[in-house]
């Protein structure tokens, strides 16, 4: 079978970084001037008195950037999780992670506001993020002991495993919907539904997820190799020189946490991990090397300019939707188009 030609890129990794840096600042720019039409850059940049610069920096510049961030998360990870489980069909959230995370986010939410912590409309910029966190961690505790046979994680058991926590943690969120007070409940699964409109009173969140996209992608590309090995069977790669175990281990637990924290922060953000790697798989074959860093540059495109859609529409609709219902929109049609592809050519 002939390579793909674009399978060069793999061989050069700067040239592979200067594609990557140059998909996301043509995502960024178009995100800017899709989502905020009416905005004139020359008088954002260059008067700071103006309401446009207070919009630019303030709103629509961090919420392109968290943007861009989220879906380079999700592109990493759907790109090694795949790669992982060599299961092309593989999602970020297939670990449970994403259950956990929403279902500790929404839970100490609740109990703070039950607890007179917290009014229905002040909000909740530190409990969601760490509450978040915490469900992340808890899960992934549960999946990796349970899906592990004598120590070692087994790839189909944390896969069930895995979809067994992410239902158990939606029965809870939806018992938590019938329990707890109704406006910080419909607040509370509306952003769960994948938001990211920055909040000005909580400026360091986007930085954290701005960090969490860079350590993903600085953590598996050096091992992209090692992915490639893996794909060969774990005892090709072990006489090859790669720890099946180890690598899985390593890469579940520093994926998890990144994902994790995305989704305390920015909600259920879906089809960006699992539709952008298997369309570039592909394009430029499975060669992970190319496929990590191009994942991040896509998928932070596919969410940033999703999220400008939504932002233009709003007007028109008189409300503005949850970025992940687009994506969902969008990703769902478009990967039973993949499918079909994939099909036609096995």
């Amino acid at each position: 079978m002939s390579q793909p030609r674009s399978a060069w890129l793999a061989h050069h990794p700067w040239l592979t970084l200067l594609v990557v840096l140059a998909v996301l600042v043509a995502a960024a720019v178009l995100a800017v001037l899709i989502g905020m039409p009416s905005l004139d850059l020359g008088t954002a940049l260059g008067d700071p008195s103006s309401w446009q610069h207070q919009a630019f920096t303030r709103l629509q510049l961090p919420r392109v950037a968290q943007g861009l961030a989220v879906g380079a998360v999700l592109g990493v990870s759907g790109a090694a999780l795949q790669g992982l489980l060599r299961n092309p069909l593989a999602d970020p959230f297939v670990l449970g992670v994403s259950g956990g995370a929403a279902l500790g986010s929404a839970s100490a939410t609740l109990i703070a506001s039950a607890l007179g912590l917290l009014t229905a409309t002040s909000g909740a910029v530190l409990v969601e993020p760490l509450g978040g966190f915490a469900g992340a961690l808890a899960a992934l505790f549960i999946v990796v002991a349970l899906g592990s046979e004598r120590g070692v994680p087994s790839p189909l058991r944390m896969l069930l495993v895995g979809v067994v926590v992410n239902a158990l943690a939606g029965a809870a969120l939806m018992v938590l919907a019938a329990l707890g007070d109704p406006a910080l409940v419909q607040r509370t699964l509306v952003r769960l539904m994948g938001t990211l409109g920055a909040d000005p009173s909580a400026p360091l969140l986007v930085p954290v997820v701005v960090a969490a996209a860079l350590l993903a992608l600085l953590f598996v590309w050096p091992r992209a190799q090692a992915l490639n090995l893996l794909a060969l069977g774990d005892e090709t790669a072990q006489s090859l020189g790669v720890d099946p175990s180890r690598l899985r281990r390593s890469l579940f637990i520093a994926l998890s946490l990144p994902v994790g924290a995305i989704v305390a922060v920015t909600g259920l953000i879906g089809f960006a991990g699992l539709v952008v790697p298997h369309a570039l798989r592909l394009v430029v074959g499975p060669d992970h090397r190319a496929l990590v860093p191009l994942s991040a540059a896509l998928g932070g495109a596919f969410v940033a300019l999703g999220d400008a859609t939504v932002s233009a529409l709003a007007p028109a609709m008189g409300t503005e939707l949850p970025v992940g219902v687009v994506t969902a929109l969008i990703g769902g049609p478009v990967f039973l188009a993949l499918l079909r592809v994939r099909e036609v050519r096995t």
